[in-house]
């Protein structure tokens, strides 16, 4: 089993001399939805590049940097950007957030990530909580970083998304009059996007929005006792529900077009903590 504790033992001794027990939610943040942190007063910015076994993004739109940040006199720890399975990491090195969150005492994390919409009613620019996760596709990736050492044990806290977490969502998309879709999530290892035929798979076992992140993340906290919650910002129709190709581009574009809800409806979240 790996040892995350020895891994990421610098790493976390580095980040535990300016994150106190003040802070009580982490957020991660998605593909194009990196410039949330402009909005927030920043207390202090981490660059992942000279944070020890932290690992390098390759992908447009996540920086990689770990951000203390503060809301109303509320603080939070801010991922702006993650790491993904088909950049070539171990699923070890993509729940790093996850750990980082864990390891740091937070007792809450907020994921969000961009999704294509697999559900009709969906269009680019939706919010969509989500519900619940499939991620069958790694499912024994999963297994072998699992923290936990039974399946009874792991099911204590495997209540991923976290009900009560959920509500503070619903609630605060309701005060800033913000449109919140609600629906399941579910993960494709990429780099490619889904086939016309795959979606339609995916659809008939009751995803709402399909993507390439946050279940590993989810699962893995949850298991280890955080309260954890995501939302995903549809960016897309999946493949073979619009006649346009998807590409990368299209997904960062598209966010844009929730900047200013997802923003309000963050700040808003951070107000509950």
């Amino acid at each position: 089993m790996f040892d995350f504790d020895f891994y990421y033992k610098d790493l976390i001794d580095i980040l535990r001399k300016d994150i106190k027990d003040d802070i009580k939610l982490a957020i991660v943040l998605g593909s194009g939805l990196g410039k949330f942190p402009e909005t927030i007063n920043i207390i202090k910015t981490y660059d992942g590049d000279t944070l020890p076994n932290y690992p390098r993004s390759t992908v447009e739109g996540h920086s990689g940097k770990l951000i203390i940040g503060e809301i109303n006199g509320k603080k939070c720890l801010v991922f702006q950007g993650r790491f993904h399975f088909y950049e070539g990491y171990k699923l070890y090195e993509t729940i790093i957030p996850s750990i980082i969150t864990k390891s740091l005492g937070i007792p809450y994390l907020l994921l969000t990530n961009a999704a294509g919409g697999v559900n009709l009613s969906f269009e680019p620019g939706d919010l969509m909580l989500c519900t619940s996760f499939i991620g069958i596709n790694i499912k024994n990736e999963i297994d072998e970083v699992m923290r936990v050492a039974t399946p009874d044990e792991r099911n204590i806290f495997l209540k991923t998304p976290d009900p009560d977490f959920n509500d503070i969502i619903i609630w605060s998309a309701l005060e800033e009059k913000v449109h919140l879709k609600e629906g399941v999530y579910w993960y494709n290892k990429g780099p490619t996007y889904e086939t016309p035929a795959e979606i339609r798979m995916v659809d008939k076992f009751g995803a709402s929005a399909v993507g390439m992140s946050t279940v590993a993340e989810a699962y893995w906290a949850s298991a280890n006792g955080v309260k954890v919650s995501c939302i995903s910002c549809i960016t897309n129709y999946a493949a073979g529900l619009s006649p346009h190709k998807l590409s990368h581009e299209d997904v960062t574009i598209a966010a844009t077009l929730v900047e200013n809800k997802f923003n309000r409806l963050v700040r808003r979240i951070v107000d509950y903590f």
